[in-house]
């Protein structure tokens, strides 16, 4: 049986335990015989496999076999609660077509081969490629799903070894606004609040993000709040009316792109209205302004360096009159009246205000513009880095803040700060014990140019871990394209079959979660640990180990000398030696296991909830005032004044429509995992293009009729979706990315953040055809 005759089967797969809402429950994996009664089950505590809230799961064990998962009442994050995905994860171990040996492809085909001889292999063709066309012609291409010690090993093996900053993560598509942000705003990527947050907001501002769907968890932990502290309110803005709006007091409806003029809009309000805290913006802010009209990255080798100078304060409320309500109610779809509203609420001084995005602000090629934007509302009226007023950037990946950011897996970064640091660069080479010019000084190639690199031939040989690029890449038909060229060579680690091994030479079973030990980072820097619960299937092999086995092939071993049952332990103490600094540590390896997840910095036993704010901040303390940004010259963050610019592509006369690409609840990035989890199949048996009901209407289209979705890059075609589960605005459409039977990824443009070099994809001009 093939992958997707495989997949469609899953529809009628006998369904095990059914969890369609959050109530708390425990769901049991089919077993061939009747598990242990539940009161004699010993649960033992694991992060959660899916999204970046970090959840924190009871996980029972029996013959070797995970048989029982529900939510830890003692986890900060979701106390006991968890949404479909948790309750069913540990069916994701269990599909039937498992990786469970290594394949090489031999005469066009993959064939089943010793996983010895494949690592071999691997090393053999990485070590050739170096030698005959050069170390930056290798590249590694991870994942926010790596865990900590996989990160850092990657990191460690092609920095300091092999000598080249080719070491991307798929968290480039999801985060990277979000980290530029944090840099260009507070010059450190540290994210100052907490999920504490929602304990203490009165209102939440929802930049783009449909939470309800996304981050169901912290969703219901909010309409919790509002239960008990009937004045809260929840803001809805989004383009398109999803169960978040259900759920919401004020679902607010705005065009694409128009954020930027809505946050400018917002800034200039509160400034007209008297309700700037002048003293937080003198003692703790410095005005500025960057490079405009940036371009969008589309061309191959794209280049582009921000610069900052400082801005008087009449000239940034002169910049701010163009986004007065009444002039930018026609360019948003957002009345005067509703700017002037959410204005109101941040101006308020009697409420704290919690803002939370996701993709719909990071996705976009104005990303690290948003990310700014939110937060120059927040430091106009001191609503920062204090209980309840937090502008907080939430992460799709169980492991982005922990593996890619906090270790530094972009092709930018260090553990210690940035490969252009010259300081950062000595560090690393100290703890890594290589030459400091071993280490390259300057970033080499983002995500979307790796893969560029790729096709052109720059890249020779590439080896994806626990990501799926096959399915997740805009303008996808290039890339793959590129991939498949004669003179590449391309290794995949994953635990399932994906359009990804499809176009592999050789393929590496990886272990899975709880089949290895490691740790997790969350969104609010909870570094979780959880120990291995199960053996992994056959060959199967952390990617954490495969990557120490090439390294040693490569004649690396003696930097990676750690047996197979202390390596994670040894890896994370080497890790956190980065950050041994009293005042910025991380917990011992120790603490970890005895806690569901610790808030790092951890400064003599106690976790640092809310940063910058020497209340709470010990890094902070010691200066005249309660608030120090010390990532920032003087120790004060920067308002920067970000224009409003248009999205790469607009629909037009050929091609009318928006197109909004997401997630849903039930399935999670690519689906290769929730989709071989039979209830969730159910639930969700594939994608759709989901329509405004009046354009629905005017086109003849039904809830299942086939429509092809075509762009100037490809097309798919999906069935439509009506008055289901969200309802676009007039002309623009949504579609899910979890089905790889129908890629929209064939229909999405490659441009990107000049800043962050994230991709858009949340804008793009389409047009719609009924198929007949």
């Amino acid at each position: 049986m093939n992958r997707r005759d495989f997949l469609k089967s899953l529809a009628t797969a006998a369904a095990v335990a059914v969890a369609t809402s959050l109530a708390p429950n425990v769901s049991f994996a089919a077993q061939e015989e009747v598990p242990t009664p539940q009161d004699d089950l010993t649960w033992r505590k694991a992060p959660c496999r899916f999204c970046g809230t970090g959840c924190g799961l009871l996980i029972a064990t029996q013959n070797d076999r995970a048989v029982a998962v529900k939510g830890d009442p003692d986890s900060p994050v979701n106390r006991g609660l968890c949404c479909v995905k948790g309750y069913h994860s540990i069916l994701a171990l269990y599909g039937a077509d498992r990786l469970t040996t290594a394949l090489v492809r031999k005469e066009g085909k993959l064939v089943e081969t010793p996983i010895t001889e494949a690592l071999d292999l691997v090393a053999q063709k990485m070590q050739e490629t170096i030698d005959t066309t050069g170390k930056d012609s290798v590249a590694i291409y991870g994942s926010g799903q790596w865990t900590i010690p996989d990160g850092y090993v990657a990191s460690k093996l092609m920095k300091g070894l092999v000598g080249t900053n080719n070491l991307e993560a798929n968290a480039r598509l999801c985060m990277a606004s979000a980290v530029t942000g944090f840099l260009t705003s507070f010059g450190l990527d540290e994210p100052m609040g907490s999920y504490a947050d929602i304990d203490y907001a009165d209102v939440f501002v929802l930049w783009g993000n449909n939470m309800a769907e996304m981050h169901p968890v912290l969703f219901s932990r909010m309409l919790e709040e509002r239960r008990k502290r009937p004045h809260i309110k929840i803001i809805d803005l989004a383009t398109r009316t999803t169960r978040t709006s259900a759920a919401a007091d004020r679902s607010i409806l705005f065009l694409p792109q128009a954020d930027l003029a809505i946050a400018n809009a917002i800034c200039y309000e509160i400034i007209r209205k008297g309700w700037v805290h002048e003293e937080f913006m003198r003692a703790h802010v410095a005005v500025k302004q960057g490079k405009t009209n940036i371009g969008y990255g589309l061309e191959d080798n794209f280049a582009f360096t921000d610069e900052m100078t400082d801005l008087d304060w009449e000239a940034y409320k002169s910049y701010l009159a163009d986004y007065a309500p009444d002039k930018v109610a026609e360019l948003t779809g957002v009345s005067a009246k509703d700017l002037r509203f959410l204005a109101a609420l941040y101006g308020d001084p009697n409420k704290k205000v919690t803002s939370f995005w996701c993709m719909g602000i990071n996705q976009h090629v104005r990303g690290t513009w948003m990310n700014n934007l939110v937060y120059n509302i927040h430091l106009l009226v001191g609503k920062i880095s204090s209980p309840g007023n937090s502008p907080f950037s939430l992460t799709g990946q169980p492991s982005a803040c922990g593996t890619v950011r906090e270790v530094g897996t972009l092709t930018q970064a260090l553990p210690s700060g940035p490969v252009t640091s010259e300081d950062a660069r000595k560090k690393a080479a100290e703890i890594w014990k290589v030459p400091v010019e071993n280490i390259p000084d300057k970033p080499t190639f983002h995500t979307v140019e790796m893969f560029r690199a790729l096709d052109r031939g720059d890249i020779r040989f590439i080896w994806i871990q626990v990501t799926n690029p096959m399915v997740s890449m805009p303008k996808l038909a290039r890339y793959r394209e590129g991939a498949l060229k004669e003179d590449r060579f391309v290794v995949v680690s994953d635990v399932y079959p994906t359009p990804t091994t499809d176009i592999a030479d050789v393929v590496l079973p990886s272990a899975m979660w709880i089949e290895r030990e490691g740790m997790f980072g969350n969104s609010e820097r909870r570094t979780q640990h959880w120990e291995q619960l199960v053996p992994p299937p056959g060959e199967a092999m952390s990617d954490t180990w495969q990557l120490i086995e090439v390294a040693r092939r490569l004649g690396y071993g003696e930097w990676f000398p750690w047996s197979q049952e202390e390596h994670i332990k040894a890896i994370w103490d080497e890790y956190t030696s980065f950050h041994a600094n009293p005042k910025h540590a991380m917990a011992s390896y120790e603490l970890l296991k005895e806690r569901p997840g610790v808030v790092w910095p951890i400064v003599d036993g106690k976790e640092t909830i809310w940063r910058y704010n020497a209340d709470f901040d010990p890094a902070a303390q010691g200066h005249d005032s309660q608030y120090y940004f010390y990532g920032k010259p003087e120790g004060k963050a920067w308002l920067i004044h970000r224009p409003y610019e248009p999205a790469a592509e607009s629909p037009d006369e050929a091609y009318p429509y928006w197109l909004c690409t997401g997630r849903v609840v039930e399935h999670w990035h690519t689906g290769s995992m929730t989709r071989r989890i039979p209830v969730l199949h159910r639930a969700m048996p594939h994608g759709y293009v989901e329509l405004n009901p009046q354009d629905a209407r005017r086109l003849g289209i039904r809830t299942g009729d086939k429509v092809r979705v075509v762009s100037r890059r490809g097309e798919t075609i999906l069935p439509a979706s009506v008055n289901q589960r969200g309802a676009p605005a007039p002309m623009q459409v949504f579609v899910p990315f979890f089905d790889e039977s129908m890629l929209i990824n064939e229909v999405t443009i490659d441009a990107f953040c000049p800043i962050s070099k994230e991709p858009d994809y949340k804008k793009c001009a389409v047009r719609i055809e009924k198929v007949s």
